[in-house]
């Protein structure tokens, strides 16, 4: 009898083995077509599969999957398991794979890959979102693997460019400023992206403003003959971006405590704003002071290494179509917390974020492609490894991300103290430190078993397990299995 029942990462594979029959066909332009895999489910628990180039050479598979394998199909309800973003764009009379996703009223969609090119990354997906369609993206191992697969045609979608556009997806930032020209530039913020990303180009040079239009920081405009600024061009290169996007700074402050605060407003152009960063955490935190430290090792000023990445993440990540929201950074002696304006994406939940194994997905690519290109940020990444790691690096508490509109809040917890603040839970008031470093080490590494948790805090086994059962009482923690089996992590 024929299987009914598969789980996501199950279709997902399954897309991914379909990928991998890929018949490209060659071009002679040179252009590497991309490998795409594709399943579909039906309600009924039906799979029907397909791949690029299956039945004719050049075919998309999702147009081989849903018009020549499934045309009289009523495709309504299912769920659709793609490795590649579906294509915007199709020469006349060919309709895009996104429109014809939307159009046969698939309810769902999990997308492998955005395509990288930034006149095209994100579009497809925002329009299966705008038709009501819910969007997942594949896990993040799986991503690497098709990333792997495509490598070529990722190198080489960046350099694409699309001659016509049939339907206009871009936000107003992605559009060019009319208002604006190169001269609104800031000469120094330009000369910084082409040190720090190896360009063979002067800021003056033509080749280098065509090379900034075609990823999105420029745009030609044809009837006066001069490249213009768009929105994110001037967010990253303007001379005073807040001059026309109030909401372009990020706003910090540390607490010393005793009433002394000290504010600092980081604005101008955003490529110059984390090295500014970096310079006035050095200068302040070392002044900052840790009231009391975790028991496995004394709690060091908090690491700049990781409030710079979280810092940068906030300010590429965020939603600029919120105008009256500011990145924020706030610093006291129990807890750093970075405020970024902006719901988590729809294809990325809190939970996925927490668990940091949050899927491959950039809100703003443009800004994501400089900062990248500059070795800021992992491309499209969000600093996961980076703070899933943080307790073992560092002796610190795993962060955590909390969303109340119109901010995703990511807090570090610098403190006892600030794990209390770092946890939604009131039953973890009032636990002492060795609790405390045991509840922190079941939710950065859990499930673990007891024997482990022993070695990692050099208690004895009866004060353990004394332990244990008081964050199971008070329902902070969930036992697994039973006997050498048995295991502890948090209780979600």
């Amino acid at each position: 009898m024929a299987k009914t029942t598969y789980s996501n990462r199950e279709l997902m594979l399954l897309a991914i083995k379909q990928m991998n029959e890929s018949i490209n066909e060659p071009r002679p332009d040179g252009k590497v077509p991309p490998k795409v895999g594709v399943v579909i489910l039906f309600p009924d628990g039906r799979i029907e599969k397909s791949y690029r180039g299956e039945l004719r050479e050049g075919d998309h598979a999702e147009f081989t999957l849903l018009e020549r394998k499934l045309g009289n199909s009523n495709l309504e309800g299912c769920i659709l398991f793609t490795t590649l973003e579906p294509c915007v764009e199709r020469n006349t009379p060919k309709v895009p794979c996104c429109r014809r996703t939307s159009n046969a009223r698939i309810k769902k969609v999990f997308v492998g890959i955005e395509d990288k090119d930034p006149t095209v990354d994100g579009k497809g997906i925002k329009h299966l979102q705008n038709a009501g369609i819910e969007v997942k993206m594949f896990d993040r191992d799986l991503q690497r693997i098709i990333e792997k697969e495509n490598k070529r045609f990722l190198e080489q979608a960046l350099e694409r460019k699309k001659e016509t556009e049939k339907e206009d997806l871009r936000i107003d930032l992605e559009r060019a400023v009319s208002t604006f020209d190169i001269s609104k530039l800031s000469e120094d913020a330009l000369n910084k992206f082409i040190l720090e990303a190896n360009l063979d180009h002067h800021a003056s040079d033509i080749d280098f403003h065509k090379y900034l239009a075609d990823f999105g920081a420029l745009e030609f405009d044809r009837e006066s003959g001069i490249f213009r600024p768009t929105g994110f061009g001037i967010l990253l290169f303007g001379k005073n971006p807040r001059a026309k996007y109030p909401q372009a700074v990020l706003k910090a402050q540390i607490d010393y405590g005793a009433g002394k605060v000290e504010p600092m407003d980081f604005d101008g152009p955003l490529v110059m704003v984390p090295d500014r960063i970096e310079g006035w955490l050095r200068k302040v935190l070392p002044h900052s002071k840790n009231t009391s430290s975790f028991k496995r090792r004394d709690v060091p000023d908090f690491p700049i290494e990781v409030l710079r990445e979280a810092i940068i993440n906030a300010l590429v990540h965020r939603d600029y179509e919120i105008p009256s929201a500011k990145c924020e950074l706030k610093i006291t002696a129990d807890t750093v917390t970075i405020n970024s304006p902006g719901a988590p994406l729809p294809a990325i939940s809190i939970e996925e974020l927490n668990s940091f194994e949050a899927s491959s997905l950039s809100r703003n690519p443009i800004l994501t492609y400089v900062f990248n290109k500059m070795e800021y940020v992992e491309e499209k990444g969000f600093g996961m490894d980076t703070f899933r790691d943080i307790e073992r690096d560092f002796g610190l508490p795993i962060p955590r991300y909390v969303y109340k509109a119109p901010f995703l809040t990511l807090k570090f917890a610098r403190t006892t103290k600030g794990l209390e603040n770092l946890i939604d839970n009131k039953a973890i008031k009032g636990l002492n430190a060795d609790d405390l470093n045991v509840f922190e080490i079941i939710r950065s590494r859990g499930p673990i078993s007891k024997s482990s948790i022993v070695e990692m805090v050099n208690l004895t086994p009866r004060t353990t397990e004394r332990l244990l059962k008081k964050l199971v009482d008070k329902s902070l923690i969930m036992v697994e299995g039973s006997g050498r089996s048995t295991k502890y992590r948090l209780n979600d």
